[in-house]
């Protein structure tokens, strides 16, 4: 009796093991956040939305570090670039309206990783649309700073810029 109790007892633990580590990597939206594809997975995801809807902050903030900046560059009138910085929260708030009102979907296109020790710099060129199957309405570059705590990836900061007529797209950030 006494070797039947312990072995039902090692078959919970490692079940109940099993799931802290699965639950470690998955947020309660199931973004797989445990590997460099699915946190980039759904950091995209989280910002493609139908018309009428807005992007769930929860949800997005689930991949950020709590203190997470967001970035992006403008040109003056003068042609002189002009970086901007806001938190999450703040950027969700600004740019909810847009998106509401328009839809967005923006996918990757292709991926450039740098990497050293914990710290990730994810070069991700992209296309937006205001549905998936609309026209092509913008193209860029997003920089993408994360952490991997040895168990899942935090996005730390992004900043992204357009692609522009004075501003293409370099060939070797178009390249998978």
């Amino acid at each position: 009796m006494n070797k039947y109790f312990v072995a039902i007892a090692c078959i919970f633990l490692l079940m109940f093991s099993s799931q802290n580590i699965i639950a470690q990597t998955v947020t309660k939206y199931k973004d797989e956040v445990g590997t460099l594809d699915g946190i980039m997975k759904a950091y995209y995801d989280v910002v493609t939305v139908k018309k009428g809807e807005k992007v769930s902050y929860e949800r997005d903030s689930l991949l950020h570090l709590a203190d997470a900046r967001v970035g992006w560059n403008r040109q003056d009138k003068d042609g002189k670039p002009h970086l901007t910085m806001v938190s999450l929260k703040e950027y969700h708030k600004m740019s909810d309206e847009y998106l509401e009102k328009n839809g967005f979907d923006e996918k990757e296109i292709s991926r450039k990783v740098e990497k050293f020790g914990s710290v990730y710099h994810v070069w991700s060129t992209y296309e937006t649309r205001n549905t998936p199957e609309g026209a092509i309405i913008g193209r860029g570059i997003n920089s993408i700073e994360l952490f991997f705590d040895g168990t899942r990836f935090w996005i730390i900061t992004w900043v992204f810029d357009d692609e522009r007529n004075d501003n293409p797209i370099p060939s070797e950030y178009l390249t998978k």
